[in-house]
């Protein structure tokens, strides 16, 4: 006999999938014509429901940015913390981290400048604001781990200069319109490499 409280009921399941089809509409959209210009109306016919339905879900489109980019972050900075693990030195192991972020910031520019926006001064109350402040603190916590286990600094140190080193990437992504990953990655490395130095 199976558990009920363990399987989601009929209600929850669908709910689910309307989430999951306005998260992939609202994803394909933005990525092919940018957050500012896609309405909720679009978002809406696209995922098959109606607008009030899509209210139901997220209050607005800066709500649902946030819950389309926290996926792709979450994904580049698994990919980062796993890259890091081979690194032989603090720069290396930081950029590690950092490298596929700076990347997933830049798939659409204006949608990851408008990102980094609703996760500084968006509603404290919305729980995909909160999430993405969560993949903040993780990366920070990947970066703080990295400079310890190769010796820079203690881990009381090392939680100051991976807070410091998750702003500087964060001023550097949210200052300029700079499309190329790798000028981006550049500018940071320089920075960090300041922070890490022995």
């Amino acid at each position: 006999m199976t558990d009920p409280a363990r399987e989601p009921s009929r209600r929850e399941r669908n709910k689910r999938a309307k989430l999951d089809r306005i998260t992939a509409a609202a994803s394909a959209l933005f990525a092919e014509h940018g957050v500012d210009d896609v309405t909720t109306q679009e978002i809406a016919e696209a995922a098959d429901i109606g607008t009030g339905t899509l209210f139901l879900y997220v209050r607005n489109k800066g709500e649902l940015l946030l819950l389309v980019q926290n996926a792709h972050y979450a994904d580049a900075l698994a990919v980062g913390v796993a890259e890091a693990e081979s690194a032989t030195s603090a720069l290396d192991a930081v950029m590690a981290i950092l490298r596929p972020v700076v990347a997933c910031n830049r798939v659409q520019v204006d949608n990851g400048r408008t990102y980094l926006r609703e996760m500084v001064f968006g509603d404290p109350a919305d729980p995909q604001r909160a999430a993405a402040l969560e993949i903040v603190a993780r990366t920070e916590r990947a970066v703080a781990a990295s400079l310890t286990r190769l010796g820079a600094g203690s881990p009381a140190e090392a939680d100051v200069r991976a807070h410091v080193i998750s702003a500087v990437m964060f001023v550097e992504l949210s200052s300029t319109d700079e499309p190329d990953v790798e000028i981006l990655v550049s500018r940071i490395r320089e920075q960090v490499r300041v922070l890490v130095a022995p």
